[in-house]
């Protein structure tokens, strides 16, 4: 037979693997000088350093520096080595299907006690941050609105129960939850008070109900 070979693309679950491991290994080094040494300090250089790779290859796995940051904080809300879509996160799904509101809470408070140990860190770190570096004071507007416009699409569930008291409003209802679940709060209780992880959740519940729910 005659003719031109075809180009065929690879596929190699062994080469994607070890990708996703190289990753896996950059944003963790990315998170530990975040939070350790602050942004300034966390060049790309220093993260290619810390997580024993060629700087090429953080570019090549992450990006640039604001993308990089980015994904660390995508990926502490998720918990997963990628940013997932507010929707299709496992604890969204529960809240949704759940009966009736003190169940959404409840699911949504122990939900926090995954998330907030991984992602009040790189929060704080960011916050102390931002007012020096205009492209993560961006990124921080962006993450504390984001948030806010989550906490009024949980208002709508908890208000299509009927459990919510009649003088509460939408708005109400996301503020006052966007205020109590904030990462910085979490540091309060947790990190200088030294309540541990469980009581904070526990505590949050309960305290979302007497606010928010009728007796």
């Amino acid at each position: 037979m005659t003719g031109q070979p075809r180009n065929r693309s690879y596929h190699s679950p062994l080469r994607e693997e070890r990708a996703l491991q190289t990753r896996r290994v950059i944003l963790d080094a990315a998170r530990k000088l975040l939070v350790e040494v602050g942004y300034g300090q966390m060049t790309m250089k220093a993260v290619a350093r810390e997580a024993g790779v060629a700087l090429d290859t953080v570019y090549e796995s992450v990006g640039r520096k604001p993308v990089l940051v980015r994904l660390l904080v995508e990926t502490a809300i998720s918990g997963r080595d990628e940013a997932v879509p507010a929707g299709e996160r496992d604890y969204v799904r529960r809240i949704l299907a759940a009966p009736t509101a003190r169940e959404k809470i409840v699911v949504y408070a122990q939900a926090l006690r995954e998330i907030l140990p991984r992602l009040a860190p790189i929060v704080v770190a960011l916050r102390d941050a931002a007012s020096a570096h205009p492209d993560l004071a961006a990124l921080w507007k962006q993450v504390a609105e984001r948030r806010a416009e989550n906490m009024r699409l949980l208002a709508d569930d908890l208000l299509a129960t009927g459990e919510v008291r009649p003088a509460l409003d939408r708005d109400a209802v996301a503020d006052v939850i966007w205020s109590m679940n904030a990462p910085e709060f979490y540091t309060l209780l947790v990190g200088e008070r030294g309540w541990s992880p469980d009581r904070f959740a526990a505590w949050l519940a309960e305290a979302w109900e007497r606010l928010l729910l009728v007796d």
